[in-house]
């Protein structure tokens, strides 16, 4: 058996808040923001309609609101989450592509952010497709003086996957971008989804070993979702074939594969994701995302494994 990389806490993987914790003094709390951006695969410059499976209700608390200013949805966020008076946030720009804009206006809504003496740093959620020199360099600066993250949506390492779902970029795109990022030095995130159509397990075990050989910070990862009002969801009741809808335990032993395949130098922020019960077709586990990270820490320990223990 392969040595055991150590990670912080005893844990089988590199927890991405242990991560945290060991950069901050207070206990850090992420608090999502709605800017009011769109997409250039919603607006038409690259397309219409948006990647097949999104609904961007599935992950927007209800205090984030694009008709409310950066400062107001701060402030709702800390009374929505307060539970710490030491607590500090980082302001997650999480709707649609948050980059996605000219470089002033881009830098107004960040330093709006930043002003809150409680933010100490901004997470920026965009596409690979959706930044440039300029706004890289920008980041850059920035970061010497507060924690960023930039956290591009993968989603697959697949071109043909990338096609089917729309998403107007091809892998290639992402790993320029990612490059790009972590040469200046900026905590680059990537988010990637388990189990999209006519992908096999060896092809999404593959994800794992391509995004390993990049300079990522972090990784999310979550399950397939059908979502109503979606494209996707359509596709479902027309061609069911096409998906293969894990249950619980065969999506765990798949991420526990995943794991082992990957850098250990690459934090795990999140294994799955919720949305809501009204929106959400498939798969319903009823499984709260706490309580599946003990059954992924419990089924590591039961196999005797960790990440990258295949590499």
């Amino acid at each position: 058996m392969i040595e055991k990389f150590t990670f912080p806490n005893n844990d089988r993987y590199l927890n991405y808040n242990q991560v945290l914790k060991s950069i901050f003094t207070e206990r850090i709390q992420k608090i999502s923001i709605n800017a009011g951006f769109t997409c250039p695969n919603r607006d038409g410059s690259k397309g219409t309609g948006g990647c097949t499976y999104c609904n961007n209700q599935t992950f927007s608390p209800e205090y984030c609101k694009p008709t409310k200013s950066i400062t107001q949805q701060i402030e709702e966020g800390i009374y929505f989450f307060r539970k710490y008076e030491s607590q500090q946030y980082l302001a997650y720009f999480q709707s649609y592509t948050n980059t996605y804009d000219t470089s002033d206006k881009l830098k107004a809504i960040y330093e709006e952010a930043l002003a809150h003496p409680k933010v100490v740093g901004i997470v920026v959620g965009t596409r690979p497709d959706c930044v440039n020199d300029e706004i890289l360099d920008y980041f850059a600066e920035l970061s010497k003086k507060c924690y960023v993250m930039i956290e591009y949506g993968i989603e697959s390492t697949e071109d043909s996957t990338l096609e089917f779902i729309n998403r107007g970029h091809d892998f290639a795109t992402s790993v320029q971008a990612i490059k790009a990022t972590a040469a200046r030095g900026i905590k680059t995130g990537a988010h990637l989804i388990l189990g999209l159509p006519f992908e096999s397990r060896e092809t999404i075990l593959s994800h794992a070993s391509k995004l390993s050989d990049l300079p990522l910070t972090a990784i999310k990862l979550h399950q397939l979702q059908l979502v109503r009002g979606t494209k996707m969801a359509h596709q479902f009741h027309q061609h069911p074939d096409w998906f293969n809808m894990m249950s619980s335990a065969e999506y765990i032993e798949l991420v526990v594969d995943f794991l082992e395949l990957l850098n250990p130098a690459i934090a795990v922020e999140r294994f799955v994701s919720q949305s809501p019960k009204e929106l959400l077709i498939s798969p319903d586990w009823g499984i709260k995302n706490f309580e599946f990270v003990d059954k992924i820490e419990k089924r590591l320990m039961e196999r005797e494994t960790w990440q990258g223990r295949l590499i």
